[in-house]
């Protein structure tokens, strides 16, 4: 039986990306470059010959910016868009805009570098379009809007952990392809004082900061990029930085994270599954691990050692799934307590902490 390949336009204004875009994604025998365009205008031309199946689009372009164009695209003709981003802070702000509007994925423009760096650049762009491909688009919905943070949640913050106990619940979350919009909706769901969350998001290096940094404007509780040894805290959630695995951790009653340098595990970096497994070991039955919306089994392992470790265990269902594939490995291996829609699963990690 023969498969259609997935069709893909690259838009870039570099001829050198472009040039190295198409050989990685050529290379995969699942995928078809079916053209390149320097910028919007002839992206728009190439796409009235051949629609493509996924786009990836570069956000600064000369003549329209990568912005104005994915909004075209989202409003007119909707289209799986991955943004291809240079690993800069200045562009991470627009890079987070564009996700909100509609984009499904983000991937750091491939350098020129080590062999090793284009092999695993190679890996994930090709796993990116393969997710972008089978990700159902959702429509823009707007940010609710919240009230600053006020001086009693940072109080609440500090007064709680003084009292950790052994007890103490703790959150683990991973999601990948529509994780960030995911996401974003869970934890402005959640109270000042929720369980501490470690969360591990798929996402390039800088991108988790600035991502972090956007949920820390949006939500009652904290949110920061993780670093080594940052206690877990009732009303913080702590975000793996892009390109680092994170572990939880525990000394005495008091929980941290370790962020580690190491290989690509179930093709990522950080990894679910690494999250999830030390969960397991070091939280035991006081640990709640949910799972969201992404392509490929991450965390589909880690979850089942949770769940024989006594952890509850919850994941998204595929209704509310831009790709339901890690709900859904989950599910099958049996590590999965509850399946639950996006916008139940605030209310169920808040019941299992109580």
């Amino acid at each position: 039986m023969s498969y259609r390949r997935i069709r893909v336009l690259i838009v870039d204004d570099s001829a050198v990306v472009r040039r190295t875009l198409s050989e990685i994604l050529s290379s995969d025998p699942a995928i078809e470059v079916i053209g390149t365009a320097s910028d919007p205008f002839a992206a728009a031309d190439r796409m009235r010959e051949q629609v493509p199946d996924v786009i990836t689009l570069d956000i600064e372009m000369p003549g329209m910016d990568g912005l104005t164009f994915l909004q075209k695209i989202m409003s007119q003709h909707p289209i799986p868009v991955i943004i291809c981003s240079s690993l800069a802070e200045e562009g991470a702000q627009s890079t987070l805009r564009a996700l909100e509007l509609g984009a499904v994925d983000i991937i750091a423009k491939p350098r020129l570098g080590t062999q090793q760096f284009l092999q695993e650049a190679s890996v994930r762009l090709c796993d990116a379009v393969k997710a972008a491909a089978a990700a159902r688009l959702r429509p823009y919905t707007p940010h609710r809007t919240v009230e600053p943070k006020l001086t009693a949640d940072a109080v609440l913050a500090r007064a709680t952990h003084a009292m950790l106990e052994t007890t103490e619940k703790v959150v683990v979350i991973g999601a990948s392809t529509g994780g960030t919009e995911a996401l974003r909706s869970l934890l402005e769901a959640l109270p000042a004082d929720a369980p501490g969350i470690v969360i591990v998001q798929h996402m390039p290096e800088v991108f988790t900061r600035a991502f972090a940094n956007r949920l820390d404007t949006l939500c009652r509780i904290t949110v920061k990029e993780a670093e080594s040894n940052d206690t877990v805290l009732r009303g913080r959630a702590l975000i793996a930085p892009g390109n680092h695995h994170a572990l939880l951790k525990r000394s005495g009653a008091r929980y941290f994270v370790e962020i580690k340098d190491g290989p690509l595990v179930s093709r990522h970096r950080p990894s679910v599954d690494v999250l999830f497994r030390s969960a397991a070991r070091y939280a035991g039955g006081n640990a709640v691990g949910v799972i969201l919306t992404g392509m490929g089994d991450d965390g589909a392992r880690g979850m089942l050692e949770m769940k024989e470790a006594g952890a509850a265990t919850i994941a998204q269902d595929e209704a509310t799934s831009i790709v339901f594939g890690m709900p859904n490995e989950a599910i099958k291996r049996g590590a999965v307590d509850v399946v639950l829609p996006l916008q139940s699963i605030a209310d169920s990690i808040l019941s299992h902490a109580r």
